[in-house]
């Protein structure tokens, strides 16, 4: 699509907002830039958008001005059943994601990766095994790095690695990667998909648009995913941790092996991986498989997997307090993240849990509980949820607290040596914090004050 002299319409003034905001005025088009904050709570950054000519409308939704546009982008926490947008598209306006207008953009290859949990790491893996080639590789996405924001810089011999979210699908239409990825599905933003085959469906326009031409890498021991190899066009390279594979890549004891084409090998043994537990070795296979359909050598992606640390925010060790190890797994945004976190601890568990309701159950999570968890300590507006649903399988040992100052403090007083406490809240952070991100970063500084 030509922008030079359109209209345009951003909505959202987060990051993603504001980077599609400044892309589409390079573009030539005249911008405005939505969001339902009052103009009293911009940041100055975000106001000095006016002297590059980028109008903000602040405070409501843009329903006044939203047909008169000739495209939209939504910004991925901006939900697509709001009036404003069903009237535009009524009336010819092009709705479309922030990842979608990037895409358009992209003059290289993309390896987008999706799934419920996981996708972080695997992201963050990939763009180390694609950098070791392309070193230009940009990391963009849910990760955290506009998509918007990078596009500019790329020529046709670089290479996107993409996070992408169901959010971000919901508006997007031509959004055609070279490898895709599905890690995982588990229950998840059902308070804004309502249902799981509306979430699953998002998840799949991933690959909606590939052809024979490209790779769908899929986890064979997740049925949802599984049963996507007879959606997609794509040749499908699944990977497992639970079974041998006549083709992909798959765990054997502590081996990771590779039969895929002309391949036939060990990968690597897991003990030489520096991140821990069986759901970080089916990101290394995802990570590794798509390594392989981009052409990148065998030995390149083995020493990448070795020098990998990990992310920030996930099952993130902190530091030893009075013989206490403490543990940032913020990231742990859902249910399923967080029972690999609590899987992942060796030692009995002080656990900060709760935070923003997404409509879903914390059973599974909670069941895990009894011998596991010494002490729960629950945050935010589903704390009276995850209490019932522990009290359901019998575990008692469970204190709320107002504030997450509070919340750590109690931690460290529950917590004996040879403990670990582990903040894995199963809840977005919304309501308390601006992002898990800024609860994760509160956790780790008030844990590292103990020290002093």
């Amino acid at each position: 699509m030509e922008y030079n002299g359109k209209k345009a319409l951003v909505c959202g003034m987060a990051k993603s907002g504001i980077a599609a905001a400044k892309l589409l005025k390079r573009l030539g088009a005249a911008v405005t830039l939505q969001d339902m904050k009052k103009r009293e709570k911009l940041s100055a950054d975000v106001l000095a958008l006016e002297n590059e000519g980028i109008v903000l409308y602040t405070g409501a939704n843009p329903d006044d001005i939203a047909c008169e546009q000739d495209i939209i982008v939504l910004s991925p926490g901006i939900p697509c059943d709001l009036p404003f947008i069903a009237a535009a598209e009524a009336a010819g306006v092009n709705v479309i994601s922030e990842v979608e207008l990037a895409y358009g953009l992209t003059p290289c290859p993309i390896t987008a990766i999706t799934g419920t949990n996981g996708k972080t790491t695997t992201t963050t893996l990939i763009g180390e095994i694609m950098k070791a080639v392309y070193p230009a590789t940009a990391v963009v996405g849910n990760i955290g790095i506009s998509y918007s924001g990078e596009v500019e810089r790329l020529t046709e011999k670089d290479w996107v690695v993409a996070e992408i979210s169901s959010f971000q699908m919901e508006k997007a239409k031509e959004f055609h990667p070279h490898i895709s990825a599905v890690l995982n599905i588990t229950p998840d933003h059902l308070n804004r998909h309502k249902t799981m085959e509306v979430y699953i469906a998002m998840k799949e326009r991933v690959f909606a648009k590939q052809t024979a031409e490209d790779f769908c890498i899929l986890n064979h021991g997740d049925e949802t995913c599984r049963k996507m190899a007879d959606k997609t066009a794509a040749k499908v390279f699944f990977f497992s941790s639970s079974e041998k594979l006549e083709e992909g890549i798959y765990l054997d004891g502590e081996n990771i092996e590779v039969r895929w084409e002309d391949i036939n090998e060990t990968l690597i043994n897991v003990n030489d991986l520096q991140i821990l537990g069986v759901h970080n070795h089916e990101n290394v296979m995802a990570a590794a498989a798509a390594g392989i359909c981009a052409g990148v050598a065998l030995d390149t992606i083995r020493s990448v997997l070795k020098a990998f640390a990990g992310v920030e925010h996930r099952i993130e060790y902190v530091a030893t307090v009075d013989g206490v190890d403490y543990y940032n797994d913020s990231k742990g945004t859902n249910v399923d993240a967080s029972i690999r976190a609590v899987l992942a601890m060796k030692k009995p568990i002080v656990l900060i849990g709760g935070g923003y309701d997404k409509g879903v159950s914390f059973d599974e999570w909670t069941q895990l509980f009894p011998g596991r968890v010494k002490h729960l300590v629950l945050i935010g507006v589903t704390a009276s949820k995850v209490r019932a649903s522990a009290e359901k399988f019998g575990f008692t040992a469970i204190s709320n607290c107002e504030t997450f100052q509070e919340a750590v403090d109690l931690c460290r007083a529950k917590a004996e040596p040879g403990d670990c406490v582990l903040l894995s809240p199963a809840c977005a952070s919304w309501g308390m914090f601006d992002n898990y991100e800024q609860r994760g970063d509160m956790f780790k500084e008030q844990v590292r004050g103990y020290l002093k």
